[in-house]
């Protein structure tokens, strides 16, 4: 992202398929979280600690909070690049996005998402991340 610094960074590029238009022919707004998806688990990968990775070591991370800020919309057959950055990991994951036109680099939507540890054996969300994250983000 342009206006934040973070060591664990991954970026996407996609094209905006017909599928996912609304009758106004633009990217109907509930697809950006899977766009945001795609980015989260490309950047998790980066670091050894994708879904599967997260189950083997005990724990589920579910998203607990979620926001959008639309700026500009996206259109059938556009390019995006998909930003995704961990800016906080101590006690929860947070995650921002940013989406911008793959061409021009002009920024087209930006959010976040929150995730929280929770222990599959006891199903208890954790108040601090278990030390598997850090070890994985290499902060241990």
């Amino acid at each position: 992202m342009k206006n934040r610094q973070s060591r664990w960074h991954e970026s996407v590029e996609l094209e905006i398929p017909f599928h996912d238009l609304d009758p106004l022919e633009i990217c109907w707004h509930g697809h950006y979280v899977r766009y945001f998806e795609i980015a989260r688990a490309a950047l998790l990968r980066s670091f050894n600690y994708d879904y599967p990775d997260m189950r083997d070591s005990g724990y589920a991370w579910p998203v607990i909070e979620l926001r959008i800020r639309y700026a500009r919309p996206l259109r059938y057959r556009q390019r995006i690049t998909i930003d995704a950055s961990v800016i906080e990991w101590e006690n929860r994951l947070k995650i921002d996005y940013e989406i911008r036109d793959a061409g021009s680099g002009q920024r087209l939507t930006r959010g976040y998402t929150i995730q929280v540890a929770v222990d599959m054996r006891t199903r208890e969300m954790r108040l601090v991340s278990p030390a598997i994250l850090a070890e994985k983000l290499g902060v241990k």
